[in-house]
This record gives C-alpha cells, structure tokens and sequence, in this order.
C-alpha cells in the first residue's frame, strides 16, 4: 500500500514537471527573444499568432528584426592606407619604423572605435525593438519578461 501511494506521488511530481517545462519551453521560444506569458486563458496557438503579429510590427516600426542574423561591424585590415607611410615620412629623420608603428595603432583605435560604435547602435535598436514588441503584446493582455 505504501509502496503505491509513493508511485502516485512520484507520477504526480513527475506530470507536474513535464507540464511546467512544456509551458516554459513554449514561452521561451518567442520569435522577439523575450519571455511572454499569457495573462488570461490564451491558447498556445492565440499566444504564436499573437507573438507573430507584434514581431512583424516591431519589425516594421523599428526596422530591426532580432531573428534576422546582425551584419558584423566592417573589418578593416590594420591601419587605414597610407596612414603607415605618412608616419614614416613623418618620422623618417628619427626612425621610419616609428612612424609606421603609430599609424598601425592609430588604424587598430580607429577601427575598435567602429567597432564600438556599431554596437551601440545595434543595441539601441534591439530596445527599441524590444519596447514596440512590449507594447503590442501587452495590449493583448499577455505579461513580457
């Protein structure tokens, strides 16, 4: 008798779990990124279509689509050109290889700058993203996290 009682509770414990990571796994896989939990009686498919409908609003606001793969900043190749050479004519009365090592660190800042720069500026979009998808689905009745 104890035996079975232990088995139900056991079997209860483990239905419970499935269905907590069934919800958690269908929450997580929002297209914006976001965790999205319904604040009514929302069926998983209403909750998709609702999540689909604010993501392409989102998109067409902002102009930033979060499940597109992001462009990576420019790559430049060392210091920009003729930067080495200026340097070295430059410091060609003290030492060309000076000169030339200036203008490849010059180059290396200038390109970290960019890169830097870039990321911010992804990273502003992606909130702004985030804030027109917020509102949306929370118009829906739905909680964002």
């Amino acid at each position: 008798m104890k035996h079975k009682r232990n088995m139900v509770v056991w079997l209860g414990a483990i239905g419970a779990l499935c269905m907590n990571l069934e919800i958690a796994a269908a929450q997580s896989s929002s297209v914006s990124g976001m965790y999205v939990f319904p604040k009514g009686k929302q069926t998983r498919e209403q909750q998709q279509q609702d999540e689909g409908q604010c993501h392409s609003a989102a998109v067409e606001m902002t102009g930033f689509n979060p499940s597109a793969p992001q462009n990576p900043p420019p790559q430049s190749q060392g210091a920009p050109a003729g930067s080495g050479a200026r340097g070295a004519l430059r410091g060609a009365a003290g030492g060309g290889i000076l000169g030339a090592a200036r203008g490849r660190q010059q180059g290396q800042q200038q390109q970290a700058a960019q890169q830097q720069a870039a990321q911010q500026q992804q990273q502003a979009q992606r909130q702004e993203y985030q804030r027109a998808f917020t509102a949306c689905i929370e118009a829906r009745g739905y909680s964002v996290k």
